[in-house]
């Protein structure tokens, strides 16, 4: 081989290694340190305004899950309160649990908004 091609041929040995050590560290198991899929998922939200709102979060697996009650705004976001997991209700959860005007039963971001707001939680124990 030509002295002038061979670190050619190396450059692109190495541009095609790359993708292939990534892909193959994600995965390994210390790839999956990397990403936290099913570390964390948002159990409820209630938009308060445009760039408002108030997002429930589990993180955490088994024995150490916890619910965080995180106020998100545009310039930053404050953990606001941090709970054990709740009984979800069946066909509830997951990120499309708004807690809009159509729903039934109270949900746990509903709960919350009339708290804020200042209104009676019918049912609804202190958490403190």
């Amino acid at each position: 081989m030509n002295s002038s091609l061979l670190p050619f041929v190396w450059f692109l040995a190495i541009l095609c290694l790359i993708p292939l050590a990534l892909w193959l560290l994600k995965r390994t198991p210390m790839g999956g340190s990397l990403n936290p899929q099913g570390q964390m998922r948002v159990v409820a939200q209630l938009p308060l305004s445009p760039n408002q709102k108030l997002l429930t979060v589990e993180v955490g697996q088994g024995e150490h899950r916890r619910w965080l009650v995180l106020g998100v705004t545009a310039q930053q976001i404050s953990t606001l309160h941090e709970l054990p997991p709740q009984a979800e209700a069946p066909g509830r959860g997951g990120i499309n649990s708004t807690g809009g005007p159509g729903d039934s039963g109270n949900s746990f971001a509903q709960m919350l908004g009339k708290r804020l707001r200042g209104g009676s939680n019918d049912g609804a124990q202190d958490a403190s």
